[in-house]
């Protein structure tokens, strides 16, 4: 039995978001668990994704910055001079971490020919998550850590997204 607290956060003066989840072991025996987050990057203005979604999404570019282990997605200019724009993901825990954090930015990837959000393929058949970036047609920003605790014993992970308008903040 695995008891699940999830707090969420948005901050009134910086742009980020933090999930935290605290998952607490009440079963006799160790548990080993793997959580995955999920969303679809947008960084345009509400008016132009709700006009042409796919067009949007076809100008984002992901990577992973290994040594802060961040998942980033930014705008491509469409015209010289325009905002780029910066999302960025990132997971932190607080309990016994099992192998490296796994990484996806590709929808199809994840959810698979013929499968939805609500079975896709990279959950339904335990597929580890691609560690893949780059110039992708449909993005996503999806990461997993796999956590192991013992009876009677908690660990947290916390999920910080958030928006910059250049790399370096």
């Amino acid at each position: 039995l695995i008891e699940t607290k999830t707090e969420v956060v948005v901050s009134p003066q910086d742009n980020l978001e933090i999930r935290k989840i605290t998952l607490t072991n009440r079963a006799l025996e160790a548990a080993s668990l793997e959580i995955t987050s999920y969303f679809e990057p947008v960084l345009d203005t509400y008016e132009d994704d709700l006009a042409h979604p796919a067009f949007s999404k076809l100008f984002l570019t992901t990577e992973y910055v290994q040594d802060k282990k961040v998942l980033l997605a930014y705008r491509r200019p469409r015209k010289e001079g325009s905002d780029r724009g910066f999302i960025y993901n990132t997971v932190s825990v607080k309990g016994r971490v099992i192998g490296d954090i796994e990484y996806e930015s590709d929808r199809f990837a994840f959810i698979g020919r013929g499968n939805t959000l609500r079975h896709p393929e990279i959950l339904k058949n335990e597929l580890p998550l691609s560690n893949t970036v780059g110039n992708v047609l449909d993005p996503i920003m999806s990461l997993r850590v796999s956590v192991s605790i013992l009876p009677g014993r908690s660990a947290s992970i916390t999920f910080i997204t958030g928006v910059a308008e250049n790399r370096e903040k």
